[in-house]
């Protein structure tokens, strides 16, 4: 792919984005699900009315600046209520919300494009994100959580531009990181699981680098090197380039990318060994807990009533209060094993009408039973097989992973791992490493959670699935290059067909049920 063809894609995966964030943006002139708490805390910041929060309160402020901005735009204004607080339109307390996730499939395929170079397995990460109902849900209403992901998401792509410079280049970036990561926690404290993924994966490359320097017996107590051909790194330029045995010109690879790992060309994290323990504790201590004390002035010169340490400590009470991960504290309570499979979405908004003609209450329960001709349902529900392929293709990484592991193990006689490691090796290890920094430590929360906790480790499947369906594609065999396509196709028409309950479109009540495949969907 050119570097054209390259651009064009990245413009064309916004632009799909940013239309279908602002299509209708306006349909449903009330409060949906928890923009009762988070649109009435931003009005609340214009209004200077004092008020408890349970998250810190980075995208109160966002949606706070986007409603002024909105209330100052003279047009979009058709339909307004007083819902939160202040006569507003349903505009203005979500536009910015929906610009702000649109760019989160641009900055995912940063991210793919940053790990590999490979500009195919770039678009394709940026597609499907696209294609994911729960993000799109979720960024066209007044909601926190895709602000914690796109800050995750910075904090990633700024390290990894960090490992691809040096020296004032490299401090600049990793400045941008820690303000990023601080960033995200400073929306939710789960944005955390962000900076330990990022913790995590410098670790192992240490204990890589560390592996590395233990003599081989077999080489006459010398260190072991490759012997392995280095293949050239990707240029970012366009042209035409042999890498990894993939002819950039013709786009057919000269062997099967499915088959285990091997040594390859370089790429920005094998360069996490050059950040000593400092420049972490720095950049990725210090800086990130600054600027998440720092979010916190305005809202503590709003409301005294907690100093900074007392916020925090009712904070805590509050999560810690609020149940187990049942249906009798919840009817969405959905436990951390219930993600991966999407046994447990939620349904934001549910009502009915006799006709499309008919205007919607603002409030009120839905029609009786039968009565009902037309149901408008906003469910919080992400791409079902977009879910679940990308489950599969994280088994599929784990599974080279752990077979890598096993025949060097059993060539070598000794624990030991290759002396270079592949491009692929090192995004698989990448995945799977934040991946599980981001579900596994909610293994552990009793309190009732929801599936849209999961939106920052699912986006970690999403550039599995990408990975997985790229090498497909860049394969030597026929029919893998056909299966790469099929996938493709199959997620995007999944998207297509659950489209109108991620937008809320009228459906009939056979319609509806059509897409309601199991019951605990409902």
């Amino acid at each position: 792919m050119t570097k054209k063809w390259f651009r064009i894609g990245i413009v064309s995966v916004f632009l799909l984005s940013l239309a279908l964030r602002f299509w209708g943006l306006e349909r449903f002139n009330t409060l949906v699900f928890d923009e009762v708490y988070f649109a009435k805390f931003g009005n609340n910041y214009l209004t200077h009315t004092p008020f408890f929060n349970a998250h810190p309160p980075l995208s109160q402020y966002i949606i706070g600046i986007g409603i002024w901005i909105g209330s100052h735009i003279p047009f979009w204004h058709d339909t307004v209520n007083g819902l939160t607080g202040s006569l507003r339109s349903p505009w203005t307390y979500r536009w910015i919300n929906a610009l702000t996730g649109s760019f989160i499939p641009v900055v995912v395929a940063a991210i793919a494009y940053q790990l590999s170079y490979r500009r195919t397995f770039a678009i394709l990460a940026g597609l499907f994100t696209a294609c994911d109902g729960l993000f799109l849900v979720e960024s066209r209403y007044a909601l926190n959580n895709i602000y914690i992901v796109i800050f995750g998401l910075l904090g990633h792509w700024f390290l990894l531009l960090a490992l691809d410079n040096q020296n004032r280049r490299r401090s600049f970036w990793l400045v941008l990181a820690g303000i990023s990561f601080g960033a995200s926690v400073g929306t939710k404290w789960n944005g955390l699981w962000f900076l330990l993924g990022a913790y995590l994966i410098w670790v192992t490359a240490w204990v890589i680098s560390l592996i590395h320097s233990f003599p081989n017996p077999k080489l006459g107590g010398r260190r072991q090197d490759s012997t392995e051909v280095a293949s050239p790194r990707v240029s970012a330029e366009g042209g035409s380039h042999e890498v990894e045995g993939v002819s950039q010109e013709s786009g057919v690879s000269t062997y099967s990318p499915l088959a285990p790992l091997s040594s390859s060309s370089q790429t920005p994290l094998q360069n996490l060994t050059q950040l000593n323990i400092f420049q972490m504790l720095f950049y990725l201590g210090i800086i990130p807990a600054f600027i998440y004390s720092i979010i916190w002035i305005p809202h503590l010169q709003l409301d005294k009533t907690y100093g900074f340490i007392a916020v925090h400590q009712q904070i805590l009470k509050f999560h810690l209060q609020l149940g187990g991960n049942s249906p009798n504290v919840h009817p969405y309570c959905a436990a951390w094993y219930k993600w991966p499979l999407m046994t447990r979405p939620m349904a934001y908004y549910y009502q009915t009408a006799k006709s499309i003609t008919e205007p919607l209450p603002v409030m009120g329960p839905p029609l009786p039973a039968g009565a009902g001709k037309v149901i408008y349902d906003v469910h919080a529900m992400g791409n079902p097989f977009l879910w679940w392929f990308g489950v599969a293709a994280m088994l599929f990484i784990i599974g080279l992973l752990v077979s890598q592991a096993v025949i060097f193990l059993v060539k070598e006689k000794r624990f030991s791992v290759p002396a270079t490691l592949s491009v692929d090796t090192w995004i698989a290890l990448y995945l799977v490493i934040n991946y599980a920094a981001n579900l596994l430590p909610w293994v552990k929360v009793t309190r009732c959670v929801f599936i849209y906790h999961y939106m920052c480790a699912v986006v970690f499947l999403f550039l599995a699935i990408a990975w997985f369906v790229d090498q497909c594609l860049r394969s030597y065999y026929q029919q893998l290059r056909a299966l790469g396509v099929t996938i493709t196709f199959i997620i995007l028409a999944a998207f297509i067909f659950w489209m109108p309950i991620y937008l809320g479109l009228p459906l009939s009540p056979h319609d509806y049920k059509l897409r309601m495949w199991f019951n605990s969907w409902i």
